[in-house]
């Protein structure tokens, strides 16, 4: 029997990525690092190459692929560039699991080559279920793949389900920090800066998901993914703001009794959380002590103030193409306002205005998804220019 899990990283020089190599390295006896993959971060990348020599590298830019080969060419790694070769290397026989912690939209087509090899995922890219949750959940089915969250509150959920899958779930509530920006009105959102939204109280993440987190985009990508991962309709969920960050998300049965999954802010553990499933290994990550928080607290969101969460469970409600519309229009108005083009409160602006001006395809296949990504990308960048 194959004692090691081959494990393959999309996505290795992000937060998550860098985290993942955390928890490999402190397990060498469970997992066999097989494919590092990046964007554009080459050096990081070669960096990560030399220590832990995967059987493959893939950098997406292919600009950079001269650079990545030239560095690697005495070691025995196989070094490849663009996304064909990305979807390929996942589905390579040593690979068991696949980590999907690529930002955004491009996720998804390596996801599904993933899911087609019948490899495990690790889902830490929420837009692949955000942008074509129908599609991935369909074909996971088919394949007979297990698609384990690692965002903290998706881990949560599923942790608390644990023995609890045959029976129904009455609702489940995410929880959200509240970001920078809790208890803001809508004119102090108005006069917030680059560097305020970038501070997040709890987590430390990337820039991207840091501003999602600060307009709460973040929470309904989230809802979006918890939908499709646990088959619920959008009022089987509610979103708290709970500032510690210990109790990480909770399941509401039909009896009326609730689950919650508590701990310390630390991705590491859901990651490895979602590798090693279903045991959990042993750690020295720091412990929780009650003493240190002696009160935790929640109170809820105002949805009025915080638009984007509102939005999310309006696409829900529209179905079809409409929450990968959504997720194009913030991503180009994310970018946006880090290169500070615009100001904070424009992104819901956009994100609305292209959500309300984009097709709606109800019956979507991969080309459908494709096709409504692009064209929000461009209603969003003409609004901005």
């Amino acid at each position: 029997m194959k004692q090691k899990k081959g494990i393959a990283i999309l996505g290795s020089t992000g937060s998550i990525g860098t985290q993942a190599l955390e928890v490999l390295e402190a397990n060498p006896d469970c997992f066999d690092l097989q494919v590092l993959t990046a964007g554009k971060n080459v050096d990081l990348l070669i960096e990560q190459a030399l220590k832990f020599q995967p059987n493959s590298v893939v950098i997406s830019e292919e600009s950079h692929y001269k650079k990545l080969k030239e560095a690697l060419w005495k070691e025995d790694i196989h070094v490849y560039c663009g996304e064909e070769a990305l979807c390929q290397v996942v589905a390579s026989n040593e690979v068991d699991v696949v980590l999907t912690a690529l930002v955004g939209y491009a996720g998804l087509k390596p996801t599904i080559a993933a899911i087609e090899a019948k490899k495990t995922i690790a889902l830490a890219n929420k837009e692949t279920l955000v942008v074509a949750g129908e599609l991935i959940t369909k074909l996971a089915k088919e394949q007979g793949v297990n698609i384990y969250p690692v965002d903290s509150e998706h881990s949560a959920i599923f942790q608390c389900l644990v023995g609890e899958f045959h029976n129904p779930i009455e609702k489940i509530y995410l929880t959200a920090s509240g970001g920078p920006f809790r208890g803001f009105s809508t004119d102090q959102l108005s006069k917030v800066t680059l560097a305020q939204a970038l501070k997040h109280p709890n987590w430390s993440m990337g820039a991207k998901i840091t501003i999602d987190s600060a307009s709460l985009m973040n929470k309904g990508l989230e809802v979006i993914e918890a939908k499709w991962l646990f088959n619920l309709r959008s009022d089987q969920i509610d979103v708290i703001v709970h500032p510690q960050s210990i109790v990480h998300s909770l399941v509401q049965f039909e009896d009326g009794s609730m689950k919650a999954q508590m701990g310390l802010p630390d991705m590491k553990l859901p990651i490895q959380f979602a590798l090693s499933y279903p045991q959990r290994l042993k750690s020295d990550y720091p412990r929780f002590n009650f003493m240190d928080y002696p009160q935790l607290t929640f109170e809820p969101v105002d949805r009025l103030v915080f638009r984007n969460l509102d939005l999310a469970y309006r696409v829900m409600e529209m179905k079809g193409t409409a929450a990968c519309s959504l997720n194009a229009a913030n991503e180009i108005a994310v970018e946006a306002f880090l290169a500070e083009k615009i100001p904070f409160l424009a992104i819901a602006e956009i994100n609305a205005q292209v959500v309300e001006s984009s097709k709606l395809i109800l019956s979507p296949e991969y080309n459908d998804y494709v096709q409504a990504d692009a064209e929000a990308r461009a209603l969003a960048k003409a609004l901005i220019s």
